[in-house]
């Protein structure tokens, strides 16, 4: 229970404040115990970072399945996975995959190696009711596609090209949304992507 406990507190201000600029002190005092009883848990601070990361990883994911359950159809399935990590992600100030990449690529490789095989299932899903629904079309190449929606996605976390502040990155993944439905919907889901496009214009108000 401690140990869970840790992690949610550790998770919370890992992404408020950086990876880099929190320390197990600023952790232990907040909790209101001593760092003793964190390194009872944890060797280091690398090894919390690690199982942080990993936890928050699972909980998004068990976020984006539940999602995937209710019903929507392709194009209001993204949008309301992007509306998951905007509300997840909203008091962060940098991009927590640009700030893990910097200052513990091990747990950024890991992490990378676990939304490869998480990203391209959920992806193909997503692509395989958009053509059943009609919204995508039926001739495009799923795995190109989600290749290219890939590098997109998480490329923006890395390069240098884009500012690092969480706020822009959100703005700029649903430019990459838009981007990436654009290039795959057929006239019925253009329709559906103004649709929503129009909705998030109006929670952003």
């Amino acid at each position: 229970m401690m140990r869970e406990k840790i992690i949610d507190k550790a998770g919370d201000m890992f992404l408020k404040f950086g990876f880099k600029s929190v320390t197990m002190d600023d952790i232990a005092r907040e909790m209101g115990i001593s760092k003793k009883t964190i390194y009872k848990y944890f060797d280091n601070k690398d090894h919390l970072v690690d199982d942080t990361t990993m936890y928050v990883q699972k909980t998004i994911d068990k976020v984006i399945m539940d999602i995937m359950s209710k019903g929507y159809n392709a194009i209001e399935e993204n949008f309301a996975i992007k509306n998951v990590f905007k509300n997840m992600f909203k008091n962060a100030k940098t991009s927590p995959m640009y700030q893990l990449k910097k200052y513990y690529p091990e747990t950024f490789a890991k992490l990378m190696a676990n939304e490869i095989c998480t990203f391209s299932e959920c992806v193909m899903s997503n692509l395989d009711k958009g053509v059943k629904e009609k919204i995508y079309r039926e001739n495009i190449d799923k795995d190109m596609v989600m290749k290219f929606y890939f590098i997109l996605v998480f490329g923006v976390h890395e390069s240098e090209l884009f500012d690092s502040s969480l706020s822009e990155i959100v703005k700029t993944e649903v430019k990459i949304l838009e981007y990436h439905t654009r290039a795959i919907a057929t006239l019925y889901g253009h329709s559906i992507l103004e649709d929503q496009l129009t909705k998030y214009k109006l929670n952003q108000s």
